[in-house]
């Protein structure tokens, strides 16, 4: 075995697919013999994500620590971030793997302060979309891009999850001053397993996030024109949680869908497959979202937005992708209805996917630039600390 490594991912909500990103990096690194911890939010997140808290619990040398953390800079930032760096700090990582806005913030904050009083950190960053996604021409926009080419001074490496968002970087922010590089999100080799429909599965299935940037409010709407236009009803799962639930039920219920719609809390994604026949994903923006790829891998037709990185899954001009509106996402819903079977061989093959997205691939080519941003330093592994595996700090 090479160099043992003491990696802790910091990230702030423990949801979607940056959660599933980090889940998938430290099963792999712990198999690889690091020791491996997690930081991040203690107020997001549900009864599903707890489960999968305890699920990783026993294999985390590091633990699993999480402490409350503003999604928004606000007046209780500095108190969060005072906890979160105490919380750092007593786990003495070699690699301070930040995800998303608020987590890339803090791992190469606080490694920085790190590295005054000890030995090198190194510090990467893994945007996921997060700031990427604001408008340049905004207030907040400006105000989010000047922090993130400020913070490319304390970073060691940038990892891009798409090459969409690597040019999205380079477009509102500049050409990336460290050291960077793009790596594709993976699949599992179990997750190339076809999962079936249900008997009683319905037409459409919509998981994801609870919110407008996903896209549920277009989905909702594509359903109710996909039935006038069809003439027939049309049926729908809805799984997921999130901030603008609420508003969703009253969408369905304002345009007469509510015995049609039904909508599930979270749950595992092939699970969820096997809910419908066909998975929409009419995403305003994404990175490289997971679920595209988790619903490719187990065979399941899709239609979805050519947002982000999801054309470098299907292809750039793939007749499965339209554009973010009610409109298109309709016309390609009545398509795939009318003859599922032409609709299906739009899909990308099995033996594609392997080749590009596996996990295994991932979890390969970020070692090596964790190496790399430490300068490949050959030292013996440090002993474990004896902490407790899950903790919460209030």
């Amino acid at each position: 075995m090479g160099e043992r490594l003491r990696i802790v991912h910091c990230f702030r909500s423990p949801v979607g697919g940056i959660f599933r990103h980090v889940r998938d990096l430290a099963e792999a690194q712990v198999a690889a013999g690091h020791q491996v911890g997690i930081v991040c939010d203690s107020t997001t997140g549900g009864d599903y994500e707890e489960r999968l808290f305890s699920d990783m619990k026993d294999m985390l040398a590091l633990g699993i620590w999480r402490t409350p953390m503003q999604r928004h800079i606000g007046p209780g930032d500095m108190a969060a971030a005072l906890r979160t760096y105490r919380i750092i700090k007593e786990l003495q990582p070699d690699v301070l793997h930040g995800h998303g806005a608020k987590g890339g913030v803090y791992a190469r904050m606080f490694g920085s302060l790190l590295r005054v009083s000890r030995s090198r950190v190194a510090r990467l960053y893994s945007p996921h979309g997060g700031s990427l996604h604001y408008d340049e021409t905004t207030t907040t926009g400006k105000m989010f891009f000047g922090l993130e080419r400020l913070m490319e001074r304390f970073t060691d490496h940038l990892l891009f999850v798409s090459d969409y968002e690597q040019r999205t970087f380079r477009r509102k922010i500049g050409t990336p001053r460290p050291p960077h590089g793009l790596v594709y999100n993976g699949l599992r080799a179990a997750e190339f397993e076809p999962v079936p429909p249900a008997a009683d599965a319905a037409d459409f299935l919509y998981i994801g996030m609870m919110r407008d940037l996903k896209g549920p409010d277009l989905f909702i709407d594509a359903l109710a024109a996909t039935e006038a236009k069809l003439g027939r009803k049309v049926t729908a799962v809805m799984v997921g949680d999130g901030e603008d639930l609420p508003r969703y039920h009253a969408q369905v219920k304002r345009l007469e869908l509510a015995d049609r719609v039904r909508f599930l809390p979270p749950m595992p994604a092939r699970k969820a497959f096997s809910l419908a026949r066909l998975i929409v994903v009419p995403s305003r923006a994404e990175a490289m979202p997971y679920i595209v790829l988790e619903a490719l891998g187990a065979g399941m037709p899709m239609i979805a937005t050519a947002v982000g990185g999801i054309p470098e899954i299907f292809g750039i001009g793939s007749p499965a992708l339209v554009h973010p509106l009610a409109s298109q996402l309709t016309a390609k819903m009545s398509e795939a209805l009318l003859d599922p079977d032409a609709y299906r061989a739009f899909m990308p093959t099995p033996a594609e996917l392997k080749a590009r997205f596996g996990a295994d691939v991932m979890a390969a080519q970020i070692e090596k630039t964790y190496f790399s941003a430490l300068g490949r330093k050959t030292s013996e592994p440090k002993d474990g600390l004896k902490r407790p595996i899950v903790s919460r700090v209030s």
